[in-house]
């Protein structure tokens, strides 16, 4: 599958302008509520037209406003799963996915892909159920059915995980995974969950307020955020002004410290993030003296609120998240952070 999306939209809050192209597995959009990440696939499965711009997938082209070329959904070959699901409540699975499949005229060949559907995705157990009936699970893997019968290139998920409480989603975004896997399924997700976007895709788009502002592949991207807004997006809990004084030193003016970097620090730097867990009392580098404040008991880990010796009074206090049996009493003298481990940050 390969993908390349070049569009421009004037929106009330921001102008939307994304110039992105994936060739690979699961690609995440990810990003805060109301940046664009929906807006950015309704435009892709031709539910909503930009003001100009250019969507071609595998070659063939969706959209080219230059060419007034603007393909109707249904001749775009994606499926749209969107956030409730939308079944039809008055009709059960069986029929529900049948719909898919309105376009085949061949009675013999829908029941065979309808029976396929139904085995692959399990269902055959509810096959005569109304959606009222189902689990979050059952009426997910529905939905996907439906979809799946109609063959697209291309799967658009839109926050399918936003309406479920937390233990479910957990569990359906393993069984997301597996199927996605299973089916070798080319696919879009949009999140605003780092969690589900680390989980189930190869490569992560970040996005704010209408701007691309990088595309990695995951483990690049949460090793390697880039920016302040991609590393808060990524989770990261501490960030930092921070300036150049040597090639791989950086000092850091509101926590009072300098520490030593692994990459080469380019001149553009503006701030660096230091991920909660990645303090460490027994570092033999970027080591300095703290002082704790009140700690937050969560239910596995600690979260271990201090200062830098140094740092300035009016500042927030740095997060140290320990799992509960790391912990030891009394708390460390200091903290030092390995330089792997140093996000370098460049905002401009």
């Amino acid at each position: 599958m390969s993908l390349t999306v070049k569009i421009r939209k004037r929106l009330a809050a921001f102008d939307l302008e994304l110039n992105f192209s994936t060739a690979q597995g699961t690609l995440g959009l990810l990003g805060a509520s109301g940046c664009g990440k929906s807006y950015t696939l309704k435009c892709i499965a031709g539910i909503e037209t930009p003001d100009e711009g250019r969507i071609v997938l595998d070659g063939r082209v969706l959209l080219d406003t230059d060419n007034h070329i603007n393909l109707a959904p249904q001749q775009r070959h994606v499926g749209y799963l969107f956030q409730n699901y939308a079944l039809f409540p008055n009709m059960t699975v069986r029929q529900n996915i049948l719909c898919g499949l309105r376009r085949e005229p061949d009675r013999a060949r829908r029941q065979a892909r309808l029976q396929e559907a139904l085995q692959l995705l399990q269902l055959q157990a509810v096959a005569d159920s109304r959606p009222a009936r189902l689990s979050g699970g059952e009426a997910q893997r529905a939905a996907l059915a439906r979809i799946l019968v109609s063959q697209p290139q291309l799967l658009l998920l839109d926050e399918p995980f936003a309406a479920l409480d937390t233990h479910l989603r957990d569990r359906l975004q393993i069984e997301l995974e597996g199927l996605l896997e299973q089916l070798k399924q080319p696919a879009i997700l949009v999140t605003h969950s780092r969690d589900e976007a680390y989980h189930l895709c190869k490569q992560i788009a970040v996005i704010d307020q209408g701007r691309l502002l990088t595309l990695k592949d995951t483990d690049g991207l949460f090793a390697d955020p880039g920016s302040s807004r991609a590393a808060v997006l990524t989770g990261c809990k501490n960030i930092t002004p921070a300036r150049v004084i040597g090639p791989r030193r950086i000092e850091l003016p509101v926590w009072g410290i300098r520490l030593e970097t692994e990459q080469p620090v380019e001149p553009g730097l503006t701030a660096v993030g230091i991920r909660a867990h990645a303090f460490d009392p027994a570092a033999r580098t970027n080591f300095y003296p703290v002082c704790f404040e009140r700690p937050v008991e969560e239910p596995f880990e600690w979260t271990l609120p201090f200062r830098w010796q140094n740092q300035a009074g009016s500042s927030q206090p740095v997060w140290w998240r320990v799992p509960k049996r790391d912990l030891t009493q009394p708390f460390p003298p200091g903290l030092g952070v390995n330089p792997e481990n140093i996000l370098l940050l460049y905002d401009g």
